[in-house]
């Protein structure tokens, strides 16, 4: 505890340094003195690259954008990102008034009075710096934004930090405040490919900023303090929440009157979005913005979470993640990268054929033209864990945001998650394909989907048919808690609280899974239990060549070397004389999993051979019974098809056989591990309902209508 305190102590002492420092700087002061802090000289530095930077500049210095390029693995170009602010730029005397006050009531009050910063919030900064231990960005003043947006590079540090305050002090020499508005309503991000307050009028009301009421003003305000929590094409609750309070604020500080205020707050928002001007990205372009984004967030040092204590420590997560996203997905846009990746779009077009081809006779569609049945799937090359091809639904044009199922959505696994949690667990404590255990009715328990039980079986004959009572029984044993605490270590992003119950043995998740975390886990087995983070960003470079992100691809051992290649080769019996007979691909040795949740809602299959780990949803976004969908079905068709192209030309290749043992060591539990069972946890696990081959607890409605 000492040590935590002195390091705080530490921290506190060089943040407090450094506004000193900041302060003598501007009073003009340079003592020999500071120069024994360690810090002085670099102050003394970045504010000289201010002012050259702000000085060097002009109007047309906030007119310019990068287009930054993507790449495929076969180093052709494949898409380009650019935000065409030239075009839609708007002088300061063709801004409304509304639109002035409405940014200025919200994002910085004290503009016109202030000389670029505000003493009092970098001062919170650096306290949230000393708590948190952590670089944020938050209450910086609009000429701050606009300095950083526009002058600054991707480090998070205090030195970029300390840079962007002289910036914003040298800006507002050389720039008046009505200059620096301007720019900053030129060059703010509204979500879905928009910059500046004329492109997000022209986008989501086909419209010049002139003809937009206070109310639509307002809307529009609301999007770039977040443009992911608040895109209205997603969010449009949260923006509508939003825009209320910039209204509040605007009456408060009597910009508008009580009249306008309840005007504006009642009128309903209908957005006319101009196709022409949307910018909607297909499956791959999106699935490699958002590892871009995730790739920039890791190289300024940020590290992801996916578990917490408290709610406020999520909360808090949450809030320094958006703000990061949000930046990076601004610089993703206007600096210029170019972006290199895993993805081989031959791959890409074979796996959205084959979900387009298996699924064509569902033209069935919903409010907003899109098909109720629908696809996912992730391919990822084995060789070096990334993705190589991944679909986030059937092809079909749509207007503004694309849904990518694969990662963006999370569904009930089905018996697809038995072997990650349940026997490869298994098999690490002991247990062989060759050991036995008893089919037969369980007191609360579930059923098999034959509704018959076969008696005393081995593991992998259960696993073959997919039998539910001998995976239940199994995780009883090994416990819930220690079966998740596979799926944590490999970033399972939506493990709840209450899975903690012998219900997930058989897929029932409060919430579920992707299809990339299922390909990521599978590729884990064929790995040697070595688990490596799904992603298709090889390298980002600036447009100079300078490389500022290189993907380190370093693996984590999750399972056993041989309890992974005993999984895999019970998974082969599965293709071979299990649930997945009649789905293997010619020549070529593969291993899979079925999965069908309750009453054919969701099906699965995730499958891999010596080069690629494929697994495949389908359903429907609401989810609702479809007959005749199983794994073997629709998923396992498609994960055939597309697996058969994959691996045309291609040597056979098997897979590493595993060490043979004789003695099974019965499983003791792992005390570290152990779940505290509670009443209500041995209610809910008692409770649940178990009648089909797979259980399915149905996530609340209103998570399903938030992905539509």
């Amino acid at each position: 505890m000492a040590k935590g305190k002195n390091k705080n102590k530490h921290r506190l002492w060089k943040v407090l340094c450094i506004i000193n420092m900041i302060i003598l700087v501007l009073a003009g002061i340079t003592a020999v003195g500071l120069y024994a802090t360690g810090v002085g000289p670099a102050i003394f530095k970045l504010h000289k690259e201010a002012i050259s930077l702000v000085r060097s500049s002009s109007a047309e210095t906030f007119k310019a954008s990068q287009t930054s390029l993507v790449y495929a693995s076969d180093g052709e170009e494949i898409a380009s990102l650019k935000g065409d602010k030239g075009i839609y730029y708007i002088e300061s005397e063709r801004i409304p008034t509304y639109v002035k006050n409405a940014f200025i009531s919200i994002e910085d009050k004290n503009f016109y009075s202030h000389n670029g910063i505000d003493i009092k919030a970098i001062i919170r900064a650096a306290t949230s710096i000393i708590e948190k231990h952590a670089i944020t960005q938050g209450a910086s003043t609009i000429t701050q934004q606009l300095s950083r947006n526009i002058f600054l590079s991707n480090q998070v540090s205090w030195e970029r930090k300390v840079e962007e305050i002289f910036i914003a002090l040298e800006m507002e020499k050389v720039y008046s405040k009505s200059d620096i508005l301007e720019f900053y309503l030129n060059n703010i991000y509204f979500a879905n490919g928009y910059y500046g307050i004329q492109a997000a009028s022209m986008g989501y009301f086909s419209t010049d900023v002139n003809n937009l009421s206070l109310s639509q003003i307002a809307f529009l305000t609301a999007i770039p303090n977040n443009p992911t929590t608040y895109n209205p094409l997603e969010h449009m609750d949260n923006t509508l929440a939003r825009r209320n309070r910039i209204l509040d604020q605007m009456l408060k500080e009597g910009k508008i009157s009580n009249e306008d205020y309840s005007d504006a707050v009642n009128e309903e928002i209908v957005l006319n979005v101009n196709k022409e001007e949307t910018i909607k990205h297909n499956y791959a372009e999106t699935y490699i913005y958002y590892c871009a984004i995730r790739a920039l967030m890791e190289e300024r040092g940020f590290q992801f979470q996916y578990y917490f204590d408290s709610q406020e420590e999520k909360q808090t997560y949450q809030d320094q993640y958006e703000t990061l996203y949000a930046e990076c997905q601004n610089s993703l846009y206007t600096s210029g990268y170019r972006i290199y990746t895993s993805m081989d779009m031959t791959l890409q077009e074979q796996l959205q054929t084959a979900i387009d081809d298996k699924l064509y006779a569902f033209v069935s569609v919903n409010d907003d033209g899109i098909y109720n049945m629908q696809g996912a799937a992730t391919c990822i090359d084995n060789k070096t864990g990334n993705v190589v091809a991944i679909i986030g639904g059937r092809s079909q044009e749509t207007v503004g945001y694309t849904l990518n199922r694969a990662y963006q959505s999370f569904r009930q696994p089905g018996s697809a998650i038995k072997p990650l949690l349940v026997y490869a667990p298994a098999f690490e404590k002991g247990y062989t394909p060759d050991s036995t255990m008893v089919d037969e009715p369980i007191t609360d328990g579930p059923k098999n989907y034959s509704g018959t039980y076969t008696g005393v079986v081995s593991l992998r004959y259960a696993v073959m048919k997919s039998i539910n009572t001998i995976a239940w029984q199994l995780l009883e044993e090994i416990t819930p808690s220690v079966g998740l605490s596979y799926l944590k270590a490999m970033n399972f992003a939506k493990i709840e609280k209450d899975d903690y119950r012998t219900a997930i043995a058989l897929g029932g998740f409060t919430t579920g899974v992707s299809s990339v975390e299922m390909a990521a886990a599978y590729a884990t087995l064929e790995n040697n239990g070595v688990y490596r983070y799904p992603t298709c960003i090889t390298k980002i470079a600036t447009a100079d060549g300078e490389i500022i992100y290189q993907s380190k691809n370093e693996g984590k051992q999750i399972y056993k070397e041989n309890a992974a290649k005993v999984m895999t080769d019970v998974l082969k019996s599965v293709m071979t004389d299990g649930t997945g007979r009649k789905l293997g691909i010619s020549q070529t040795p593969t291993a899979g999993k079925t999965g069908t949740t309750n009453d054919n809602k969701d099906g699965w299959f995730v499958g891999f051979s010596a080069y690629y780990t494929t697994s495949v949803w389908v359903g429907c976004d609401m989810p609702k019974e479809v007959e005749d969908l199983t794994g073997t079905t629709y998923p396992g068709k498609i994960w055939q098809e597309f697996m058969e192209n994959a691996h045309k030309g291609l040597e056979p290749m098997e897979f590493s056989p595993y060490v043979s043992y004789d003695s099974v060591e019965k499983y003791s539990t792992d005390t570290d591990h152990e779940l505290t069972v509670t009443e209500d946890t041995t209610n809910a696990i008692k409770d649940t309902p178990v009648t089909t081959e797979d259980v399915q607890t149905q996530p609340p409605a209103s998570y399903f209508e938030a992905q539509q």
